[in-house]
């Protein structure tokens, strides 16, 4: 029923009941209650919502600022980091291999374009890579150095205090004191404190003794190893950022016979970091002597395919004696501060052409690039010196020549067992004045007149020839001499000045991975309680993070410390306790 104050006053609604009870609190009976509780009568009846207070411009700068700087978002980085560099083990790169980069563009014309607007050739230097590589240094910075502070106080600071019930924690034991016997000293809690500070100390617990209880704890080289772990980390990314800036990579084509010196103009490609300085380049020399190559005569399935190379070198630097070694795939020559591999090989035509007024034009040995297993090899030779007219000639040369029944020849093994070369000649402006850069391994034809390749335009069909052998040209345009088959290697010297730092950093970087991973965290207590029935001792223990083994850590300290309180002798006991 309801009911009204008076006669003539507002009718108050009927309190909820529940088995005559009534539901409804009285908030004069319950002062304590605060007056927004959600069961208060003004949060019920109340028509505003909650209002949360606005962040402002700041609130939102160090909201953004601890989520960057999170352990999660950190990790979230270091993967993307590593999504990342995913393409540049993909698609060649053209700092470390550009002619790789043109055979691509050759291979695949229709993807080539899209992957380079994406800068794929270019991974480690696109922005959207250096991004992530900022983004992750700042996110270690900022989640660095709060987490050092914090450790630095932890470790100045004493163990905390034993709770007051050990009941609750992992391990818990609790043992009465050994009994006495004979002339023994019965055993105290100050005995009992004592004697399990010492255990505590001995298995590297930091201890503080608190009445009859004694606080320990171990395990802060965890948090060292972490620290060590993500100090290290940031150390790769700062030498690898900045320290590479002073490196450089180079390549170079190199015959038998020949000698590469390393300054600037001797290399056919180069790529300085963006702090070189020609300073860097130690002078060195690298001569190379004999290229060697192995192939596999055993196996029919697998006959003719290359089992070794060797390049026999002699290195001279200055104020040094002259040195004989070997650069060998995966066994690189370090000479001057960088390292000198072996990146490929091939062939190199050694031709002497005459013009038509009998003068030598072009005496040279020129590299020949491999087109397939068997070494069939294309170059070009270009003799702008050449009068009346330049000359150009596209060659085809074939160590093991054999010809198919349609006439053409190919190689069928990759040695040089019956070398032959084909060549292709043009006669006119091969357009090296017009100041546009052309390839070595290219000849444009257009503009040019045909003198002995295939087509019916041709004076005569292309030129075929054998080490040592002459041919003429048609019109009286001179004359091609093949004098010999060589070897070239293909070199890519490499300087990094940040290695030493990679691999300590690296070494770091395990060292706190393996002790943030295996040195468990954990606090323990040993505590002495007097009760009616004589000395109680507790035992308990708890862990700060993953640990399996506290129980029986806890389990062991106990056995320890009971055996060492079974009874001895008077002068015993006042040892323990001093």
């Amino acid at each position: 029923m309801a009911r009204s104050s008076d006669s003539n006053g507002p009718v108050e609604p009927a309190e909820p009941q529940v088995d005559g009870i009534s539901d409804r609190t009285d908030e004069r009976a319950d002062p304590l209650r605060p007056s927004d509780h959600i069961d208060s009568v003004e949060q019920v009846d109340s028509d505003s919502g909650i209002t949360q207070p606005k962040l402002g411009f700041v609130g939102y700068l160090r909201f953004f600022w601890r989520q960057l700087t999170s352990m999660r978002t950190a990790l979230l980085l270091l993967m993307l980091l590593a999504l990342a560099a995913v393409p540049g083990s993909l698609v060649p790169q053209t700092s470390s291999d550009p002619n790789g980069v043109v055979q691509y563009k050759t291979d695949h014309p229709q993807l080539y374009p899209i992957l380079d607007k994406l800068g794929l050739f270019s991974t480690f230097t696109t922005p959207w890579f250096s991004a992530v590589y900022l983004l992750l240094f700042i996110s270690l910075v900022g989640c660095i150095i709060p987490r050092v502070k914090h450790h630095l106080e932890a470790l100045r600071s004493a163990p905390p205090k034993t709770p007051a019930r050990l009941s609750r924690l992992a391990g818990f034991q609790t043992h009465q004191a050994p009994t006495v016997t004979g002339d023994a000293a019965p055993v105290s809690a100050e005995i009992a404190v004592a004697t399990a500070r010492q255990h505590l100390r001995r298995a590297g617990y930091r201890t503080r003794v608190y009445g009859d209880s004694v606080s320990a704890e171990r395990g802060y080289l965890r948090e060292t190893g972490n620290l060590v772990f993500h100090t290290a980390l940031l150390g790769v990314l700062v030498t690898v950022g900045i320290g590479g800036g002073f490196g450089y990579t180079g390549q170079r084509v190199v015959v038998e016979g020949q000698t590469f010196s390393n300054v600037l103009g001797s290399y056919d490609s180069f790529n300085p970091g963006r702090f070189f300085s020609d300073a860097q380049l130690k002078p060195f020399n690298i001569a190379i002597n004999k290229f060697t190559v192995k192939y596999e005569d055993k196996i029919i399935d697998a006959i003719g395919t290359p089992t070794d190379y060797t390049t026999y070198v002699t290195t001279s630097q200055p104020g040094q004696a002259s040195k004989k070694t070997t650069i060998k795939v995966n066994d690189p020559l370090s000479i001057g501060g960088s390292n000198v591999y072996l990146l490929g090989n091939g062939y190199a035509v050694d031709v002497t052409v005459r013009d038509g007024e009998g003068n030598i034009a072009l005496k040279d040995t020129i590299p020949f690039l491999p087109q397939d297993s068997n070494l069939t090899s294309l170059g070009v030779i270009k003799v702008p010196d050449a009068k009346p007219t330049q000359l150009g000639m596209i060659g085809f040369f074939y160590p093991s020549a054999t010809k198919l029944s349609s006439g053409a020849l190919a190689s069928n093994y990759p040695d040089d067992i019956n070398p032959k070369l084909t060549l292709s000649v043009y006669a006119g402006d091969l357009g090296l004045d017009d100041g546009v850069p052309r390839s070595v391994y290219e000849l444009d034809t257009v503009g040019l007149k045909p003198i002995a390749a295939t087509g019916s335009n041709a004076v005569e069909k292309p030129l075929t020839l054998e080490p040592g052998q002459t041919v003429k040209l048609p019109n009286g345009l001179g004359s091609v001499q093949f004098n010999d088959v060589k070897r070239f290697v293909s070199l890519d010297i490499h300087h990094d000045p940040t290695q030493i730092y990679v691999l300590v950093f690296a070494i770091l970087i395990v060292l706190g991975l393996l002790t943030g991973l295996f040195v468990p965290r954990r606090r323990v207590w040993v505590k002495a309680v007097q009760g009616d029935d004589g000395l109680r001792i507790e035992y308990a223990g708890l862990a700060r993070g993953e640990d399996p083994t506290l129980e029986r850590a806890v389990d062991d300290l106990a056995k320890k410390h009971l055996a060492a309180l079974t009874p001895k002798t008077a002068s015993d006991r006042r040892k323990v306790s001093s």
